[in-house]
């Protein structure tokens, strides 16, 4: 699986949202600034995650972006379908619109398990949970092991 640059800078800019105690609203020059997020990159973005319903936007001098629900109700599998669409897709579609015959037949079911625990994986945690460096027990587990942490 690969996270590309776009689902990469809007999970950090979610997560600047959510570590923002203050009650104005960020704007984006200072959401990229913090994360070092190409500005005009960052703008489409945060349109996307906008019309995905993860965050509001203000104009005006005072305006600027917040999550639009509590950072514990928003996973880090929902930003990222927010910008890039499906958590898992095999040359752009989704596994259970695939069909394979003779040996590569059992191609589909290793696809559909590889969707099902990285779908298990990002939706079980929060913005909330990362940006208060919480992730759950199962969840950093995955972690301890030497070979999680080397290249194959």
């Amino acid at each position: 699986m690969r996270i590309s640059a776009r689902a990469d800078y809007a999970v950090r800019a979610a997560l600047q949202l959510a570590a923002c105690t203050d009650a104005d609203p960020l704007k984006a020059e200072a959401i990229a600034v913090a994360q070092d997020i190409p500005h005009k990159f960052l703008e489409g973005i945060l349109n996307d995650m906008r019309r995905g319903g993860l965050v509001r936007s203000q104009r005006g001098g005072n305006g600027g972006y917040r999550l639009a629900r509590p950072a514990a109700a928003i996973s880090i599998a929902e930003v990222i379908r927010a910008v890039d669409g499906p958590l898992v897709s095999v040359r752009g579609v989704r596994p259970p619109e695939l069909a394979y015959s003779g040996p590569a037949e059992s191609l589909l079911p290793l696809w559909i398990a590889l969707r099902a625990n990285v779908r298990q994986i990002l939706d079980g945690v929060s913005l909330a949970d990362v940006a208060s460096a919480r992730l759950p027990a199962d969840i950093l587990s995955l972690t301890e092991g030497p070979e999680a942490w080397t290249n194959p």
